[in-house]
């Protein structure tokens, strides 16, 4: 089992890549908020989207440090249906 923990640059060059896939980053979380959070979005109609968080480029990394696989990032974008609607209007 590799260590890899991504540079800020390679962060930052994901967060990219699911920005220009229509993902928007909500915030970090660990349970059972994580879950209770996933929850509602589902429930009002967004795609989830959950990744580890990997802590880099933030001011303060101690929690992630000590417990990394705790915490996670919530990811959201319209469903599919919604975005096709969407683009059809304008």
């Amino acid at each position: 089992m590799s260590d890899f923990t991504p540079t800020e640059n390679e962060s930052a060059s994901h967060e990219d890549e699911l920005r220009a896939e229509g993902w928007e980053r909500q915030f970090t979380a660990d349970e059972p908020r994580l879950s209770e959070s996933v929850q509602l979005f589902e429930s009002i109609g967004y795609e989830v989207r959950v990744e580890e968080e990997t802590g880099c480029g933030r001011e303060c990394n101690v929690c992630f440090s000590a417990a990394p696989e705790r915490y996670k990032v919530i990811y959201t974008r319209r469903k599919s249906e919604a975005r096709d609607q969407l683009e059809e209007l304008f």
